[in-house]
């Protein structure tokens, strides 16, 4: 009977004694003889525990015998009869019984907080069995959030249309005297990589009022009604907070439009996105409440999302200018110690088409580079080392090239670079290199002399031209029979250049000023519902055909005529493996290079395009073999 604790009088016959089992006839003959001194037994047991005459501890079971107790007092027995539950093997005893189902209640509660998200890592946490309808927003206070506009830079438009809903925040009496309200939604639209996410931030530390960020994809479940009641449970909690703002990043994940898709399965997303206008603008106002969205795809938003009254401001966070590229690095090179030598200006001018993101990512990998060979700042060449990185991948070091493939490289990047300089309103070339890099086995790099915003018919046609330019010195110079798959990449820039020159641009001849882009640009449509006739279709190909044979026909005479000067080309690729533009120049109008020390071709100005704004054609092999 381990752990039966027997209190006083008779602790101290029982404390610390060795206790023998005896059944219940030997007991009762003992009780007889006079030898049982005491007992100690509890209501509702069959088992006691006694001491007899010289000391000795025993146990035993007894029966339900009425008459036991009589022979006990009979015999002087001291009874002790304990009613008490008490004792650590008691509560043990009562435990263990429930040990089963304690196990299965916390398993159950430990589950639910994970079906919920962690239950305390959104608005919603430990609320409900499951907390499936709980928001999962996030709530920050200004003080938590070290951003502000001054670490923005480079969209100075979108940034000004956001200070001044800050200033409504702070200031509403400023706006509200001439009857002025302040902007229920506002819907960042650009690229990835511009800086939506950074200016939420911006905000968040700005505003000085309570700031909720959310993802689209965090409302949508696979049960129908809980992103919905995700989005009630969050209002109801800005609407606490009032004054506030409400982020909600990639609103395209819930509010698509929703007549687009294949039915069934999308239930579930639309009524969070009805539950979502109907907290934006509903019977009920939500005074105070900003919701802010960010998205690169606003074409697939529905409309009843953009109307005025939920999206009032769209605002557009478009790819920096120069001026705008300079700012960016400027930013990002605040903690990065630079060398004299450095000109941020020169790296700005040679990353058209360059996001925030990407310019962040240029310079870490200079600072990666600098480190790397323990130089004490970051140089110029680090930076155009990076530059070169992020463009064109990491340069191939363990490829070996036999003499005959680098030969045929040589050819290809030099029609390119030739068909270049004889195209009209062609970029200026900047770089021709043949050393292999992670995507490509060779590139010519033409980079424009300033940031675009339209291209002209003759440009796009040279840079069809351009794209030709290495299948065609491969077939002069080494007969059809020889080509290679390196064309690849270039007949494929080719043909979709050509391809919306005709069914976007209107630059077809027979089809005139009409459209025929479907947005999902995978096939030929007006619209979502209207498919254009197979006559029409035929006379697009016909039409794209027919710019991409002219284009040809004229690449090849500009080849043939110049078939000497490329060739000299070729042979300064093979002998110093990169050439800058004005090397090329020179080669071309019948000079001799003349090179730099290498300290000084180190910091030489090599500006390097291959973005939306820029130019470049590369040998680059499908199936990563050597051409």
């Amino acid at each position: 009977m381990a752990g039966f604790i027997i209190s006083p009088p008779f602790g101290e016959n029982f404390v610390g004694k060795p206790r023998t089992e005896m059944n219940y006839s030997s007991f009762m003959r003992c009780v007889k003889n006079g030898e049982v001194k005491a007992i100690a037994m509890r209501n509702n047991t069959s088992k006691i525990v006694g001491v007899l005459s010289e000391g000795k501890q025993f146990t035993t079971i007894i029966p339900n015998d009425s008459k036991m107790v009589e022979s006990l007092l009979d015999n002087n027995v001291e009874i002790r009869v304990d009613s008490e539950e008490s004792g650590w093997g008691f509560i043990f005893s009562q435990i263990i019984p429930w040990l089963p189902m304690l196990f299965i209640v916390g398993l159950m509660i430990y589950s639910s907080r994970q079906m919920k998200g962690g239950g305390g890592g959104g608005l919603g946490g430990g609320g409900g069995p499951l907390g499936l309808g709980k928001s999962k927003a996030r709530m920050f206070q200004d003080k938590k959030v070290k951003v502000s506009f001054n670490d923005v830079a480079g969209i100075d438009e979108a940034k000004a249309e956001l200070e001044e809903i800050v200033d409504f925040l702070k200031n509403p009496k400023k706006f509200q005297r001439l009857g002025g309200k302040i902007p229920r939604g506002v819907l960042l639209v650009g690229a990835p990589g511009n800086g939506k996410t950074l200016l939420a931030r911006a905000i968040a530390g700005e505003a000085g009022v309570p700031f909720f960020s959310i993802s689209g994809s965090d409302f949508v479940e696979i049960f129908v009604g809980v992103g919905a009641s995700r989005v009630r449970d969050m209002f109801e909690h800005a609407k606490k907070s009032s004054p506030c703002i409400v982020f909600i990043d990639e609103i395209d994940a819930v509010g698509r439009r929703r007549d687009a898709g294949i039915r069934g399965g999308s239930d579930e997303r639309e009524q969070t996105l009805n539950q979502l206008l109907v907290e934006m603008d509903g019977f009920e106002e939500n005074q105070g409440i900003i919701v802010l969205a960010a998205t690169n795809r606003a074409d697939i938003l529905d409309p009843a999302l953009l109307r005025p009254g939920r999206f009032d401001r769209r605002i557009a966070v478009q790819y920096p200018d120069m001026n705008g590229r300079e700012k960016i690095l400027k930013v990002h090179v605040k903690n990065v110690p630079l060398s004299p030598d450095v000109v941020l200006h020169t790296i700005a001018k040679g990353t058209p088409g360059f996001s925030g993101a990407e310019l962040a990512n240029l310079v870490n990998e200079a600072a990666l580079l600098a480190a790397s060979t323990n130089k004490l700042a970051v140089t110029m060449e680090d930076l155009e080392m990076a530059k070169d990185k992020v463009l064109m991948g990491s340069e191939r070091k363990s490829l070996i090239m036999s003499d005959e493939e680098k030969k045929l490289t040589a050819y290809h990047e030099a029609g390119h670079a030739l068909v270049a300089l004889l195209v009209p309103s062609s970029d200026p070339i900047h770089k021709i290199t043949i050393i292999p890099r992670a995507f490509s086995l060779g590139m010519v790099m033409r980079l424009p002399e300033k940031d675009k915003i339209s291209v002209s018919r003759t440009e796009l046609l040279s840079d069809i031209k351009v794209s030709m330019g290495g299948r065609i010195a491969e077939e002069i110079f080494f007969g059809t029979d020889k080509v290679t798959t390196g064309a690849s990449q270039d007949i494929k820039n080719a043909t979709n250049i050509a391809k919306k020159m005709v069914i976007n641009w209107g630059m077809s001849d027979k089809l005139g000023f009409r459209n025929f882009y479907d947005s999902s640009g995978s096939s030929y449509f007006m619209d979502a519902s209207d498919k254009i006739s197979e006559k029409t279709s035929e006379v697009i190909d016909s039409e794209i055909k027919d710019i991409m044979d002219k284009c040809y026909g004229e690449a090849v005479l500009l080849i043939t005529k110049n078939k000497k000067k490329l060739e000299k080309i070729v042979d300064a690729l093979i002998e110093h493996e990169t050439l800058s533009g004005d090397e090329v120049r020179q080669i071309f109008a019948g000079k001799r290079i003349i090179r730099v020390s290498e300290e000084k071709n180190n910091n030489a100005e090599f500006i390097l395009g291959g973005l939306p704004n820029s130019k470049q054609s590369d040998s680059d092999n499908d199936s990563n073999e050597v051409v």
